[in-house]
């Protein structure tokens, strides 16, 4: 057993991955996003699109979430839908203006697993998405 939690190494992973994305998307001359901010792209990149589950993924509130999706749709980040199934709510989605930043991202990200590849192995890299893509089941709660 290591001596620390694996979410501790999970969570350094996360920045190695978040830091490199920001350093190569502001070398490609995008304008910078935060940490939060990434982390909203990615879940819209995986299929998240209402505001009350990104606030509940990220930890924040739904009134910081709603400020932070504000600023991002100022930015030409995201945009807004109607919720065909709930007149109240809104449906988060990428805008058309953001497909640049968000190509570049997923050149970036694809580059920095080819160099996770070469620093750590190629079988390391496919155990690990191996083990973050499998089933855990529900959460547990004590």
């Amino acid at each position: 057993m290591s001596e620390h939690p694996l979410f501790m190494d999970l969570l350094k992973g996360l920045y190695w991955f978040d830091n490199a994305l920001q350093n190569g998307l502001k070398k490609s001359g995008f304008e910078v996003v935060t940490r939060t901010q990434s982390l909203i792209l990615l879940n819209i990149m995986v299929g998240e699109s209402r505001a009350a589950r990104l606030a509940s993924n990220l930890g924040v509130s739904r009134q910081a979430m709603s400020q932070i999706l504000r600023e991002m749709e100022k930015r030409g980040l995201i945009t807004f839908k109607a919720d065909d199934e709930d007149k109240r709510a809104l449906i988060v989605t990428f805008s058309a203006e953001s497909r640049d930043i968000r190509t570049a991202a997923l050149r970036i990200l694809a580059r920095l697993e080819r160099e996770l590849e070469q620093r750590i192995g190629s079988k390391k890299v496919a155990a690990m998405r191996n083990a973050m893509t499998a089933d855990w089941g529900p959460s547990v709660i004590d």
